[in-house]
């Protein structure tokens, strides 16, 4: 199934789309992207320049790095990619982190769309409600609900379903894989940049050999196994 506008259309007015990615790595940040186009310019998109958007576990690496030019290009978009770092994931919990992530990707959109110097806003909100109110905004997000955005819409498997969380799956999928290269060239030795921080065999044989890097997750049970090297 390919994705489409009709959540998005179903919503209308000012949309957000977000996805996460980087749940299950044992190092690194975990992302979270934001993605937002008028309606009107998004259904020409849809059949040109991002007919090949889709869920970003579903394109090769060289299709989502190209893919992601092409989004953070086109004129009209708004979009933002937002990180919440090891140490916050060790003190939150993964689940808390990624949504405190995806606030954040929210709020620098809804910051650039508002035309506001300030990254917060108010939980999104029906327009009909607040008539008087011209800058307001729905949200879909990938998945469960996420309490830091309480009056977003959730939408199991919507990085395959809406063209907006797709756009956004594949922006912070290539934010986070280009954080593993950077993590490769600061520790060498792990394999960062191709096993991207999951569990691997290659990337546990490592952290038995090495131990953790300052940038692993601790509280991640491979890791906090595993004794920093001396």
């Amino acid at each position: 199934m390919a994705v489409s506008l009709d959540y998005e259309k179903a919503l209308g007015g000012t949309v957000l789309g977000i996805d996460e990615a980087g749940r299950g790595p044992l190092v690194g940040g975990v992302y979270a992207a934001a993605v937002s186009v008028p309606l009107d310019a998004a259904e020409a998109l849809l059949t040109g320049a991002w007919h090949e958007i889709n869920d970003s576990k579903k394109l090769s690496e060289k299709k989502r790095e190209r893919l992601a030019e092409i989004i953070t290009s086109t004129p009209g978009c708004t979009w933002a990619v937002a990180s919440a770092s090891p140490a916050e994931i060790d003190r939150l919990n993964i689940l808390n982190a990624t949504h405190l992530a995806m606030r954040r990707a929210a709020d620098e959109v809804v910051a650039k769309l508002a035309g506001t110097g300030n990254g917060a806003f108010e939980t999104p909100t029906q327009t009909s409600k607040h008539p008087n109110k011209p800058n307001t905004f729905s949200i879909l997000v990938d998945g469960l609900p996420v309490k830091t955005l309480p009056q977003a819409q959730n939408l199991v498997k919507g990085d395959a379903k809406s063209l907006f969380i797709a756009a956004a799956s594949i922006l912070a999928k290539t934010a986070r894989d280009a954080d593993c290269r950077r993590l490769e060239a600061l520790y060498p030795g792990y394999g960062f940049a191709k096993h991207k921080g999951y569990p691997t065999p290659a990337h546990l044989e490592a952290l038995a050999r090495l131990g953790p890097c300052p940038e692993h997750r601790r509280s991640f049970g491979p890791v906090s196994q595993q004794t920093l090297p001396l």
